[in-house]
């Protein structure tokens, strides 16, 4: 099915898509309608234009390509599925994360991966191909993030990269590391195991934007993990 949203209001589009009994769905002309795929599952939906703010917001399966940029809080709370975004996105991309995957092609804005968590099988995947704001990962209780740094020069995150981080991973492809990163975190070379743990992510990072694979282990990969299961502890018991 294909949809022209046009000047189309977004209830009347989110209308559209979910009465659609066919899998697979294309929406051209897309401006800044919000909310799409929100909660839905079992459907393809290809995007033409800029989607608006929560694209896929609780998604439950769906896969979503948008050829384009989207707004902020894309996947916000996704629980399952894909977001493919061929451009970049804006804040909170990835907000409170538990399950699915986000893959997208450039910069990523503000508060990305914020309170992303995992629970038992669930294990939520973001990967940022450019570079990310401030406060990356912030209070991140587990999944992972990678930000790969294409086309960056120097360090490809902005302030306080996983500042209150007390779960999950975050990978940094870069050669210089962020200068303000809290004594609470550990920050070392991605290991050989870390590296295959990801392998898979970068793979299909590089299927989905015909990225040269090479390209991306032309600079090291570092890893940062919490330094302690509970890192707020000293601060609140004096331990």
């Amino acid at each position: 099915m294909k949809i022209n949203a046009e000047k189309m209001h977004f209830k009347v589009l989110n209308q559209q898509v979910r009465q659609c009994e066919e899998p697979n769905i294309v929406i051209d002309n897309c401006c800044g309608q919000r909310y799409i795929a929100a909660g839905l599952s079992g459907r393809e939906i290809e995007i033409y234009g800029t989607p608006g703010n929560a694209l896929g917001a609780y998604l439950d399966g769906c896969e979503i390509y948008v050829h384009g940029n989207a707004q902020d809080a894309a996947g916000d709370t996704m629980n399952d599925g894909c977001i493919c975004i061929d451009g970049m996105a804006g804040d909170a991309a990835g907000y409170a994360m538990r399950g699915g995957s986000m893959y997208i092609r450039g910069n990523a804005g503000y508060r990305a991966g914020i309170h992303m968590k995992a629970y038992q099988e669930k294990q939520p995947l973001l990967v940022i191909g450019g570079a990310a704001g401030s406060f990356l990962g912030e209070y991140q209780a587990g999944g992972t993030i990678i930000v790969l740094g294409l086309g960056c020069k120097g360090v490809p995150v902005g302030n306080f990269c996983g500042m209150g981080m007390h779960g999950g991973r975050i990978f940094l492809r870069t050669e210089e590391l962020p200068p303000d990163l809290s004594q609470r975190l550990v920050c070392a070379p991605a290991t050989p195991e870390e590296m295959d743990s990801i392998r898979p992510a970068l793979e299909r990072f590089c299927a989905f934007f015909r990225q040269d694979e090479k390209e991306l282990f032309q600079k090291p990969f570092y890893c940062i993990v919490p330094n302690s299961r509970n890192p707020y502890r000293q601060l609140y018991t004096g331990n």
